[in-house]
């Protein structure tokens, strides 16, 4: 009798594995499809380099005028020197750091204010996402750049009144995004189900909202890092960014044009830097959209 019990019985089932951590990076390897991301993402990281390591790279002070003036790229200036004998490398080496701190403060202005307007326009909707939004209808019926230098022609040339001006420019295209994220997440079961429990406002976006709107956020950055820098460089090239002596590389291209015809390679290299680090920035961003977007991914 007790075989015959044996015998009927299932046998019990193992628990499932959990997945190991290692498991979870093979799976975000595989997703990463795309190897332009990789190559951007190795741009930005020896860029962010040079940027750190500027007083250790550079051979010569990017303010310094004790060289001779307009000598061709050789031995000792890699990249020759400019109108006032400064050494044209040492300056876009400092440059890094001009163009990727008025990146990241730009972008970090406009996220902040971008993702407050989305979620008070998208989470409370009504009047109040009308209006919101007809702001940001406003901002977007005006050209970027053309408002960004209107904005900083107001408050006047300086590298911190550039970074407002970017921020307040950009902060529209995070706000749409946002409100979209946010009224398709209001949609959803448990977010009925959180007002139900008696869930307050701020729990609900804190819980439920904002970690659904992250990865369209962390690709936006890494996309509106490169428009940043772009920006930059225009605005310093017209006088209202970054001022001299101080090292820009949109500077360094406004100084370049009287001399074109007898030192080009002082417009070439800070062109080629800012073409760099802006196609680093929107590869990255096409390797973290492969990564974040579910549609995208295969598993």
């Amino acid at each position: 009798m007790s075989d015959a019990l044996q015998v009927a019985l299932p046998a019990p089932s193992l628990p499932l594995a959990a997945p190991t951590r290692s498991t979870k990076l093979q799976r975000v390897w595989r997703r990463w499809r795309n190897p332009i991301g990789l190559v951007g993402g190795a741009v930005i990281l020896l860029t962010l380099l040079v940027a750190v390591c500027a007083p250790l790279i550079a051979p010569y002070e990017p303010s310094s005028q004790a060289h001779r003036r307009l000598l061709p790229p050789g031995a000792p200036y890699l990249m020759g020197t400019d109108e006032l004998g400064r050494d044209t490398f040492s300056r876009i080496v400092f440059g890094a750091r001009v163009s990727l701190q008025v990146g990241a403060l730009a972008v970090a202005i406009a996220l902040v204010l971008g993702t407050t307007l989305g979620l008070l326009g998208g989470f409370y909707g009504g009047r109040l996402d009308d209006v919101l939004m007809r702001v940001v209808d406003i901002m977007f019926a005006f050209p970027g750049l053309v408002l960004a230098i209107v904005i900083a022609g107001l408050l006047g040339p300086s590298r911190t009144n550039a970074m407002l001006a970017i921020g307040v420019v950009y902060a529209p295209a995070f706000a749409r995004v946002v409100r979209g994220s946010v009224i398709a997440v209001m949609a959803e079961p448990y977010m009925e189900s959180a007002r139900v429990m008696g869930a307050s406002d701020w729990l609900a976006i804190r819980r439920y909202i904002l970690p659904n709107v992250m990865a369209p956020l962390i690709v936006m950055i890494s996309v509106y890092l490169s428009q940043a820098i772009l920006s930059e460089a225009a605005l310093s090239f017209l006088g209202l960014g970054t001022q001299p002596p101080e090292p820009s590389w949109g500077g360094m291209l406004s100084a370049a044009r009287a001399y074109m015809e007898l030192s080009p390679w002082m417009a070439i290299f800070p062109g080629a830097a800012i073409m760099v680090v802006v196609l680093g920035f929107n590869f990255l961003g096409d390797g973290l959209r492969d990564v974040l977007d579910p549609r995208l991914q295969s598993f």
